[in-house]
């Protein structure tokens, strides 16, 4: 059973089927576009009762728990509680996401690099520290906020209307009544899935996220319009840094604080003139970063998630492939504010093993758009070149009214390779 409806429960969905043992697999909800590949259970993803009666009525063997709002609201102690194994973290360790406040005060403690920082409760005070914060400044919302909940401010104006809108108007809800506002790194970012069990830490493939929703970097924050991996920026020499300094230190802080990990802890790190920091941690697999992670995985996915379930990680072999991958986000225009749905789309089948639904509906055996972003497009080949091509190659076969996509994702990391 995997609970969660998008591209990225639909990438896991379809590496966890290469499984021969497996004989049926349940997204719940799921969506139109996945249900060739599992069969889709109108319960959503927040609804653990539902999902955990569920699982007991069909005698689930495994669960995976793929989003934030799950994890954080304890899904997995409550499939724990009726004997049922899971993939990902018990509600104490999911809080690394659940609350920007608790992770920054985590890394303090530990001595894990990332950015300066306060934290503030009440809005005069943080409009106070404004005043002489240098600038630009970066406002984070405490909870948790669709990946939205980041304002960068670029002027002190800017800065102060964040405040105002996080915790006066509400903006997140009930995640800006604490805010977090960090000075601003500069450098490569860098974004790093690891799979642990709480003691073993085994990184998967770095990737690169274009998270704005215009090309060059222009335009809103999205949930990310589409990735590249590997990440040209994340060296040997990097990566070694990393385990010694910030993937070892959280998961035994976490450990210390009676807060053991298991599952997908991301590492979103930035390369900064003084050495990688940590910018934030998930509680789970990014999207859409996920969709060029796992076609590089050449290990059987559910044999090293039940490792990490079941404490045997250091025994399981975690291999990735030496290729490149391209995933282009293909969104509704609009997206992130406002866009409409209900168009149909037309995915040739020869092509459909290197497409992730994220948002779609079935009606009438046809499949309509049903989200702000719609389908992530992965192309996997010998170089990034080759798989940032192939990838928009495909683009071009598929097609639903209002489309939209950026024409510039890997361009950034093919400027690397060249440098």
């Amino acid at each position: 059973m995997v609970v969660g409806g998008g591209g990225r429960e639909h990438a896991i969905i379809k590496k966890i089927k290469e499984n021969k043992n497996v004989t049926e697999i349940f997204a719940l909800p799921g969506n139109g576009g996945m249900a060739k590949d599992a069969t889709c259970v109108d319960i959503g993803a927040k609804d653990i009762e539902k999902i955990v009666e569920f699982a007991v009525n069909n005698a689930i063997d495994y669960a995976v728990v793929a989003p934030d709002d799950p994890l954080v609201l304890g899904c997995v102690d409550a499939l724990n509680a009726k004997g049922i194994p899971c993939f990902g973290p018990e509600a104490k360790a999911a809080i690394i996401e659940g609350s920007k406040v608790f992770s920054k005060n985590l890394m303090k403690k530990y001595g894990i690099p990332t950015a300066v920082y306060e934290v503030f409760n009440d809005m005069q005070k943080a409009l106070e520290y404004l005043e002489t914060a240098p600038i630009p400044t970066v406002i984070k919302a405490d909870g948790l906020a669709l990946g939205k909940g980041v304002i960068i401010a670029t002027t002190r104006e800017e800065a102060k209307n964040a405040v105002i809108s996080m915790m006066q108007d509400k903006m997140f809800g009930t995640s800006g009544d604490n805010i977090v506002i960090e000075e601003f790194l500069t450098g490569p970012e860098v974004s790093v899935l690891a799979f642990t069990d709480g003691k073993t830490v085994a990184p998967m493939i770095s990737s690169m996220d274009h998270k704005r929703a215009g090309d060059n970097d222009t335009g809103l924050n999205t949930g990310g319009m589409g990735t590249v991996a590997p990440n040209p920026y994340y060296t040997p020499e990097i990566a070694q840094l990393c385990m010694e300094k910030i993937f070892l230190p959280t998961i035994n802080a976490m450990n210390e604080e009676s807060r053991t990990f298991k599952g997908c802890l991301y590492f979103g790190l930035m390369i900064t003139p003084d050495g990688p920091k940590v910018i934030e941690y998930n509680c789970r697999f990014g999207d859409p970063e996920t969709q060029v992670v796992l076609p590089l995985l050449e290990s059987d996915l559910l044999e090293v998630m039940m490792a990490t379930t079941n404490g045997t990680l250091s025994e399981t072999e975690v291999k990735f492939s030496d290729k490149s991958a391209c995933c282009v986000i293909m969104a509704s225009e609009g997206y992130p504010v406002k866009y409409e749905k209900g168009y149909e789309m037309t995915i040739p089948e020869e092509i459909e093993g290197n497409v992730y639904v994220a948002g779609a509906s079935l009606k009438d055996g046809k499949l309509l758009t049903n989200g702000g972003r719609v389908l992530g497009v992965t192309a996997v080949e010998g170089n990034l070149k080759n798989a940032v091509d192939s990838a928009y190659a495909l683009v071009e076969k598929i097609s639903f009214g209002n489309a939209y996509y950026r024409h510039d994702i890997g361009a950034k990391a093919l400027a690397a390779i060249k440098e």
